[in-house]
């Protein structure tokens, strides 16, 4: 799940040395700090090293989807990948946390790649299924990009093909530190979900980067026009959801 653009330093890599250190039976944690200064604990390797059986009904659903050769974008700790892996499905599994990567390879994922979500090209071959679960359509940053990148992925894809992406109805919150920080991106221009944020784990800093949550309306919106459409909605209990993006 590493959501940093370009490729990473050891002393920055803070969300794969937490995945890893969990992996070695260490504790394990995600500090979330937004450049408002607020700050949160994420679900942290827990979730990350979930097995199916613990997966909430929206991902059950969603990975049953999944069909031919699967490019996980933001693999993590291989939880999607591997479940994949072990269902029959070719999997490519790309992050730009070099520890997180090595934690997958311990893990069993087979195919791993170092690179960020902006370094995907036609160079890995040709995909049916992209899943960005674990929030990870965040990883598109921004509207621009976000737009840029679907014309990307339709490059990568084959007919048919389809994205499988996590997103948050971020404007579910009666939190006044959120809705002030939404009013504050929409007076400097920016999407009311678009937040810069870094990860701390012990010493292990990550650089600032945009992670971008999204309405349902704010999704389609997005996919408007770039060779995408969104299929369908597939509903959580709570504010997240996951898109399933069909390419015309």
């Amino acid at each position: 799940m590493n959501r940093i653009r370009h490729m990473i330093h050891d002393h920055q890599d803070a969300f794969g040395h937490a995945m890893y250190d969990y992996s070695l039976g260490k504790d394990g944690y995600e500090i979330v700090e937004r450049d408002d200064g607020y700050c949160d604990i994420s679900g942290g390797p827990r979730v990350y090293f979930s097995q199916y059986r613990d997966w909430p009904v929206h991902y059950k659903k969603a990975v049953r989807l999944a069909g031919g050769r699967v490019l996980d974008i933001g693999c993590g700790a291989g939880r999607i990948g591997l479940y994949l892996q072990a269902d029959g499905f070719k999997v490519v599994g790309i992050d730009s946390s070099p520890k997180a990567l090595q934690t997958c390879r311990k893990r069993g994922l087979k195919n791993v790649r170092e690179m960020s979500i902006t370094q995907v090209s036609s160079k890995l071959g040709k995909f049916n299924t992209l899943i960005m679960l674990g929030n990870n359509f965040g990883l598109m940053g921004d509207f621009r990009r976000a737009r840029w990148l679907l014309r990307r992925f339709r490059a990568i894809t084959k007919p048919g093909a389809i994205i499988i992406a996590e997103s948050n109805e971020y404007t579910d919150t009666a939190e006044p530190f959120h809705l002030q920080y939404h009013r504050r991106n929409k007076r400097r221009g920016r999407m009311p979900g678009q937040c810069r944020i870094r990860i701390r784990y012990k010493t292990y800093i990550t650089p600032w980067f945009d992670y971008l949550l999204v309405t349902r309306d704010e999704m389609k919106h997005i996919v408007e026009g770039t060779g995408w459409f969104v299929e369908r909605f597939i509903d959580s209990a709570g504010p997240a959801y996951i898109a399933v993006i069909k390419r015309d």
